[in-house]
């Protein structure tokens, strides 16, 4: 019996590839073929962090075309991987749909893309498939790309996305306002990375008109004035694994397990989770304070240091600071987060605020330590702070630094105040019955398949001469 075969294209980045693989694993669930393309180094990666046994194999096949940057060169440099990407990735796909739909008598009827990744929709509108556009992040962050063409005409920012006054940004009534330095593009550095960036904002913006459907990673009960804003926003999460008992896929790292162990030693709430994501680089003296504020907290503490979080060659704790912090406090390299996040012993996050970060905590009903590095964390930091208020950010003294006092007094605040963890656990309730059956994000889902499977005759037909 032939199946609904659909190709899903992420963008190269860890915070973007596991929710695109979860949202591959609800497919392959529901009895679609599902092809995931990475990027050969992505894929080299995440295939040797594959759980196994995880039930997808029969119906997901994991594939890779490259990304047009020598094996040598830099991929953390995101600019100079976006602008390699559109300029060789299009044609690869193409290549790859052609091979694909000669040989399996399962034809490719629907491409879903990364909305990051829009030039792969006009492939998928070039050639005659469905095509549907997932953005993995914050709802609010898609709204304020797809209006950046209306700041301009606004005189809100010029054409190359600089803000021409520091007058609060209002993408509507409802929706809360944004600083002029919040907005995702003007976080990236020197003026010339800004306007690059804004370049790629307008190119996201660009992927969601051309897309059929747009999808989010987001629930109405997290984001409700913004989907009452932009209706086409169609919230499908959040989209965990935890939420159907099943393993996290699409880690670029290996998970340390241990710290599970250790957690089942801590009394319940006790213990704060310090994770900053994949990409957050702190300079050493930032780290040193971090370290030395967690020590001051006098709380328990589990804490991911991964390789290269540091801007120096070397990452260096203050003299004596691990054998000090021993008995109280634990140290990896990178965790299972979410088992670590929905552990009673843990008590709140410290986060850079990452969307998929930001929505493991909610799940779990946790209060926030807001860490925001760059792009769109600043304004998911807003989001945790003055809209679902469960959590605190810091603030940095006269040279940039989160001093130690600081952090430990944001500490003793969110611990002291128990109306962070109540907001939070009534999010946590909301958000969960909108993924279960009946819920909206459940709903829509179910109705993004449906929509998948409709004419899937005619589909095939369409593609089966590419």
């Amino acid at each position: 019996m032939a199946k609904h075969h659909v190709l899903v294209i992420p963008y190269p980045a860890q915070g973007h590839v596991i929710p695109t693989m979860e949202l591959a694993q609800r497919l392959v669930e529901e009895g679609l073929k599902v092809t995931f393309v990475n990027t050969e180094a992505i894929h080299k990666v995440v295939t040797s962090n594959l759980v196994q046994n995880d039930g997808s194999k029969d119906l997901m096949d994991m594939v890779s075309i490259p990304d047009g940057l020598e094996p040598w060169e830099d991929r953390n440099d995101q600019i100079k991987l976006a602008k390699s990407i559109v300029d060789s990735m299009p044609s690869k796909l193409e290549e790859l749909v052609e091979m694909i739909n000669k040989k399996d008598s399962n034809k490719l009827t629907c491409i879903i893309a990364d909305d990051s990744m829009g030039w792969a929709l006009r492939v998928a509108k070039k050639i005659g498939m469905k095509r549907a556009a997932f953005w993995p992040a914050a709802a609010t962050t898609l709204a304020t790309m797809m209006c950046s063409q209306k700041l301009i005409d606004d005189k809100v920012i010029n054409k190359d996305g600089t803000p021409l006054n520091d007058d609060m940004i209002h993408l509507s009534d409802s929706m809360p306002p944004i600083k002029p330095s919040n907005l995702p593009w003007m976080s990236a550095g020197d003026v010339t990375t800004i306007e690059l960036s804004f370049q790629f904002a307008i190119g996201v913006a660009e992927g969601a008109m051309l897309a059929e459907k747009v999808i989010c990673n987001s629930s109405v009960e997290l984001e409700p004035a913004t989907f009452n804003q932009f209706p086409q926003l169609l919230p499908i999460g959040p989209l965990l694994a935890s939420n159907r008992l099943a393993n996290q896929t699409g880690h670029f790292w290996q998970e340390d397990s241990t710290c599970l162990k250790w957690l089942d030693q801590q009394p319940a709430c006790s213990v704060i989770y310090i994770a900053f994501g994949s990409i957050t680089i702190l300079n050493q003296k930032q780290f040193e304070e971090l370290a030395l504020g967690l020590e001051l907290s006098c709380k328990s503490f589990l804490w991911v240091v991964r390789t290269g979080m540091v801007k120096e060659t070397t990452t260096s704790f203050p003299y004596g600071y691990v054998e000090r912090i021993e008995s109280r406090g634990k140290i990896v390299s990178w965790a299972p987060q979410q088992k670590v996040l929905a552990h009673p012993s843990v008590a709140c996050f410290m986060t850079h605020c990452g969307w998929n970060s930001s929505l493991e905590g909610v799940i779990n009903g946790l209060p926030f330590l807001c860490w925001p590095y760059f792009t769109d964390q600043i304004l998911n930091e807003t989001i945790i702070c003055e809209i679902w208020k469960t959590g605190l950010g810091f603030r940095k003294d006269e040279e940039g630094v989160i001093s130690k006092e600081e952090i430990k007094s944001k500490v003793e605040q969110l611990f002291g105040d128990e109306s962070f963890k109540d907001k939070a656990l009534q999010i946590k309730h909301k958000v969960r019955s909108s993924v279960n059956p009946g819920g909206l994000s459940h709903q829509n889902l179910c109705n993004f398949i449906e929509w998948i499977q409709e004419n899937h005759a005619y589909a095939n037909e369409e593609t089966a001469s590419v």
